[in-house]
């Protein structure tokens, strides 16, 4: 599979990344080493000693030089071998140093050409500042292509099949859907009518459980897998204006060919207090269920019926909620081939 490499991916959370510790994490196929130094600057780095690829994470972190656990040989921040416990250290065994940035309390690194590294290129996921908001953080592995993943979010009439006791409700069909481009970013917008929601999404979003409402669900996507959903509700009939919108993030990150990685979020203003610290905890272990346990293996088991097939050229069928999916794949794709023409 290619994939569009001059680009920002989510590497994990920023507390993933913990002093005086390593994190390793394969993405796009490839075997990467995290750690902060001793400013506290989280670096990146092929996580393969060049020596006998042993697995870097098997090794130690001893100041701020990453010591492979097979034979010792230590790797600064730049890449270059500067310890050698057998003589000098030899200066063709250096690995490659990876461009991250921590915003928006996650970690992105860029993993094509380090000279096209533009931090103004992260997508605005602002909601998550840690400072403004209080944020209930999860995440999980997913052996399934991100290719699905991209699909199932932009396409979320899904909720009312999938997610009809947690997401959804019978009324989602019913709704007004539509999708639009803005430059380079996707949006799948889905207006529901007279809904009742679940008691739980209720609460989340500020309304009387069991009474009407009107919902709408508004999903943002940036290439490569970046995506955020626009969720709110308010009594029905009443203006949006008098309702509570409440972002969540879903950042998708390919570990292999079919399996991804997947950090999701919801937020809450610091302004609510300690209520919205609490719901945002609460909140994200309600996502969690639904998420592991109706999504995760519907997910997985649609790539075990695609098997090494690639998604991009399989013929599929075609519901109006694709529009969305199907042109964010394209873009997407679009980009991949310049990147191999420039290539």
């Amino acid at each position: 599979m290619a994939y569009l490499r001059n680009s920002w991916y989510v590497a994990g959370w920023d507390h993933e990344v913990a002093e005086e510790k390593l994190l390793s994490r394969r993405i796009l196929g490839e075997l990467i080493i995290f750690f902060r130094d001793s400013e506290g600057q989280v670096k990146a780095l092929q996580g393969v000693c060049p020596h006998r690829f042993a697995p870097l994470g098997r090794g130690v972190l001893d100041g701020d030089v990453v010591k492979c656990g097979y034979h010792g040989l230590g790797f600064d921040s730049t890449g270059a071998c500067v310890h050698n416990p057998f003589g000098s250290p030899p200066k063709a065994m250096k690995i490659r140093p990876y461009p991250v940035i921590e915003k928006y309390s996650a970690i992105w690194i860029w993993m094509g050409d380090e000279d096209k590294a533009d931090a103004s290129l992260v997508p605005d996921f602002s909601f998550n500042d840690p400072e403004q908001a209080w944020i209930g953080k999860g995440y999980m592995n997913v052996k399934a292509s991100y290719e699905l993943e991209i699909e199932n979010i932009l396409d979320l009439s899904h909720i009312q099949f999938l997610h009809p006791t947690t997401l959804g409700s019978g009324q989602v069909s019913e709704g007004h859907y539509e999708w639009k481009q803005d430059g380079e970013v996707i949006w799948s917008n889905r207006d529901v009518y007279g809904e009742v929601m679940t008691d739980e999404l209720s609460v989340a979003m500020g309304v009387e459980p069991g009474a009407k409402v009107d919902r709408w669900i508004n999903v943002r996507w940036h290439a490569p897998a970046s995506m955020a959903i626009f969720a709110g509700a308010v009594a029905s009939s009443r203006p949006k204006s008098e309702g509570r919108e409440t972002p969540t993030t879903h950042l998708f990150t390919p570990e292999t060919e079919t399996s991804s990685h997947y950090w999701y979020a919801i937020c809450f203003p610091k302004a609510m207090g300690p209520m919205g610290e609490a719901m945002a905890n609460e909140q994200v272990e309600f996502l969690k269920m639904p998420f592991e346990t109706e999504d995760l293996p519907m997910l997985e088991d649609q790539q075990i019926n695609i098997g090494d097939r690639e998604f991009r050229t399989m013929k599929l069928g075609w519901l109006p909620g694709d529009a969305a999916g199907a042109r964010a794949r394209n873009i997407l794709y679009g980009k991949i081939d310049e990147e191999a023409g420039a290539a």
